[in-house]
């Protein structure tokens, strides 16, 4: 059979089913077998708010859209090239977001009767059969046949077979896109190597999707998208959470002061409290707090003796802070805030994002009340803006607040690994003795910069209280002068 080669600069591709079809571990192995070619990407994972919506309907349907390119990327790219529409839900979802002329691989045993149905489409009508896709190359493949049929020898239930159609299609693109299977295959040995029955049906569905593509002769274009050209040295695909945590990591042991996370669980901001937990041997402390307020005072709390406070959040969570931010303007404790926003208001689209909070950060509490706001541009920028929300924190003696969304959080590109000396010094000072000529500590005294000491309670001779009244410069007794408060 003849086959013809194709050279791409770039290809958009989006993964479409269900949300138990594995759209989005399909996509996340594309990525990871693009990254290790050397291509430059971006991700969006799309999926629903529910834990496991209704199967087969619209609000059901899980996506990952991939862009990888041999040029520099920013963005997952606005339509696809390709849709893999697992139902016809899938197809409805996303079909406005395909290129015209653009290529359609559907798995015809998600457009049955009860399938269309469910996805809303008028009784008797199948797009695959009424050429409403006629500007559209349609590639139909019954991939839940086809791996049952892969996998017969394999003495599993057929729902549990049913489950490695993702690989078989993810076969079939590795094909397409002229890809090895050697990697997801580590990878899945790795998952499941204590599961072998559900080891072997994934490899043999993976296989098997490859070699449809290699052995069916309607199949005669194959792709290859070149090596990006990067700036040399060690890289890594990267998620925006992922990155975001490993930037407060290497902020904390550059800086020397253990990092405590205070956090309640919300998305899209959960994904920091899991990876931040991984660390412990780098003295990193986790605490999953029982609501919004407590993790953030919890954060105030370890501030206040001796270690950098975090606590993450999403914009309802923002809301609840408020006052608890206020309270950190008024100690003036380095503290980090991060909001990773998502649609609003109020609970809103938790797995949708947007970013419409910033004047939330910027005046969403009572008084006059500013903090420095840092904003991450892309998943890979998370690392760096983490890094220098801590920074000014502690050297600024203020609580900081970092703004990313879901769209970068759950996104992902290649990310290069910094070397630790080229990280900027992060200069902490604990005060610890009486100044020269003091007979007393004055709390609020500050330095050329306008920062007040940072002291771990307990240390001899420099007792001192804290709280959310107004304090008097210097001294930091309470006070309710007026040219004092227009001072401070």
């Amino acid at each position: 059979m003849q086959e013809n080669q194709e050279v791409l600069s770039e290809v958009v591709i989006k993964f479409a089913g269900d949300s138990g079809d594995g759209m989005q571990l399909t996509g996340s192995q594309f990525t990871n077998n693009s990254a290790m070619l050397g291509l430059d990407l971006a991700t969006f994972p799309d999926f629903p708010a529910e834990i496991r919506a209704p199967i087969g309907t619209l609000p059901g349907v899980s996506g990952f859209q991939l862009r990888i390119s041999s040029d520099r990327i920013f963005t997952p790219g606005d339509e696809c090239d390709v849709l893999v529409a697992m139902n016809a839900a899938a197809l409805k979802v996303n079909l406005k977001g395909l290129k015209k002329g653009g290529r359609i691989i559907a798995n015809t045993d998600g457009f049955d009767t009860r399938n269309l149905r469910l996805a809303n489409y008028p009784e008797g009508i199948n797009p695959l059969e009424d050429n409403s896709l006629e500007g559209f190359e349609v590639i139909k493949m019954d991939v839940t046949k086809m791996t049952r049929e892969a996998l017969k020898d394999i003495s599993m239930g057929t729902k549990e077979k049913d489950r490695a159609k993702n690989m078989f299609v993810l076969g079939f693109l590795y094909w397409m896109y002229n890809r090895s299977l050697e990697n997801t295959i580590s990878f899945l040995t790795e998952k499941f190597g204590k599961k072998p029955e559900i080891l072997d049906s994934n490899v043999k569905a993976l296989q098997s999707g490859y070699n449809f593509g290699d052995t069916t002769e309607t199949f005669t274009h194959r792709y290859t998208v070149e090596k990006a050209k990067m700036e040399p040295g060690t890289y890594r695909s990267i998620m925006g959470n992922q990155a975001l945590s490993y930037g407060l990591i290497a902020a904390s042991q550059k800086s020397g002061v253990p990092l405590f996370l205070g956090s309640y669980p919300i998305t899209p901001a959960s994904d920091i409290l899991h990876e931040l937990s991984k660390y412990k041997s780098f003295g990193i402390k986790t605490f999953q707090a029982e609501d919004e307020i407590a993790a953030i005072t919890s954060a105030i709390g370890a501030s206040y003796g001796g270690s950098l406070g975090l606590t993450t959040t999403s914009g309802p969570g923002m809301a609840l802070k408020a006052e608890a931010m206020g309270l950190a303007v008024m100690l003036e404790i380095p503290l980090v805030i991060c909001n990773i926003q998502r649609g609003g208001p109020s609970t809103g689209l938790p797995t949708k994002t947007e970013q419409s909070d910033l004047m939330q950060a910027y005046y969403g509490r009572n008084g006059e009340c500013p903090m420095p706001i840092i904003s991450a541009s892309t998943p890979s920028d998370c690392f760096e803006a983490a890094y220098e929300a801590v920074r000014i924190a502690i050297q600024h003696m203020t609580p900081v607040i970092l703004l990313s969304d879901g769209y970068i959080a759950n996104g992902a590109e290649p990310w290069k690994f910094p070397a630790s000396a080229d990280l900027p010094a992060i200069e902490v000072t604990f005060k610890n003795e009486l100044g020269h000529g003091e007979d007393k500590f004055q709390p609020y005294l500050r330095d050329e910069k306008l920062v007040r000491p940072w002291v771990v309670p307990g240390t001899a001779a420099l007792e001192h209280r804290i709280g959310g009244l107004e304090k008097q410069n210097i001294t930091g007794n309470i006070s309710y002068d007026s040219d004092n408060h227009q001072l401070m």
